[in-house]
């Protein structure tokens, strides 16, 4: 009996040792994995940390690209964006500004030939900025001499205003087609050079030659992207202008009809 008491008693501490190694193991490789995980996760941020640097925003990849390219024919096509631009902005300003509210102002001539005569409409125009108003003031100021003579000079000084709004306008149009072409040219040129290289070795060795036809591309890329972007502006100013001038033939039709109802 006291055999078995023993027996028990040693199987008991036995089975109790037992689970006491099965919990620190699992307990050790519970904190073996949160170490590896701890360790995965600090390598994943050094690499992510090592490679940031690498990665260039969008700006100073194209900085960069514009320095290979070389000072010659990019320095020339940074010109005809500088210009283009210059242009654009200050035509797009200037359209802007020339937009009024034809419809209103029409009303205004209209009460003022009622109420007060030629003299008040004139003030009106007088003191509206835009097209549409200083062709308005030159039809009512030849108003004395007629319906036709008042035309005549709505028409006319209608193309006074639209030569204006297209002022400069064609200076855009030759930068959109000066920078892809010289983009070309800069191309044909490196290519040139980098014939004369391998015909100087006398090997056809692509590390020697792939440099030059890589920086010798880059102008051409250089010259399309202007040209796409001045073209993005041409066009917006050539609808603006064609908006505008539609406007004019619209309001001056209107006063020509005001002015022979007032005739009346």
């Amino acid at each position: 009996m006291k055999r078995l008491l023993s027996l028990l008693l040693l199987s008991a501490v036995f089975f109790s040792n037992i689970g006491q190694l099965n919990a620190q193991e699992e307990t050790m490789v519970e904190e073996t994995m949160v170490e590896e995980t701890m360790v995965e996760e600090t390598m994943v941020e050094e690499i992510m940390a090592e490679e940031a640097p690498a990665e260039r925003g969008f700006t100073q990849e194209l900085k960069n690209r514009f320095i290979e390219g070389g000072p010659g024919f990019m320095g020339i096509v940074l010109a005809c964006l500088i210009f283009g631009l210059a242009i654009a902005i200050e035509r797009i300003i200037y359209l802007n500004l020339a937009t009024t509210n034809s419809k209103k102002l029409t009303e205004d001539v209209e009460s003022a030939l009622k109420s007060g005569g030629t003299e008040a409409a004139k003030e009106i125009c007088r003191n509206t900025s835009g097209p549409v108003a200083s062709i308005f003031y030159q039809g009512l100021d030849r108003a004395g001499d007629g319906v036709e003579s008042a035309e005549k000079a709505v028409v006319a000084y209608g193309g006074v205003q639209m030569g204006q709004l297209e002022k400069n306008v064609s200076w855009i149009s030759l930068f959109i087609a000066l920078a892809p072409m010289l983009g070309f040219m800069g191309t044909v040129i490196g290519m040139i050079q980098a014939f004369d290289k391998i015909q100087a070795a006398g090997d056809m060795q692509p590390s020697l030659v792939a440099g030059g036809i890589k920086v010798a591309l880059l102008t051409t890329v250089f010259g399309l992207v202007v040209a796409i972007i001045l073209q993005i502006f041409y066009n917006y100013i050539v609808a603006k202008i064609d908006s505008i001038v539609n406007d004019m033939e619209d309001a001056s039709i209107t006063l020509i009809d005001i002015l022979v109802a007032h005739k009346k």
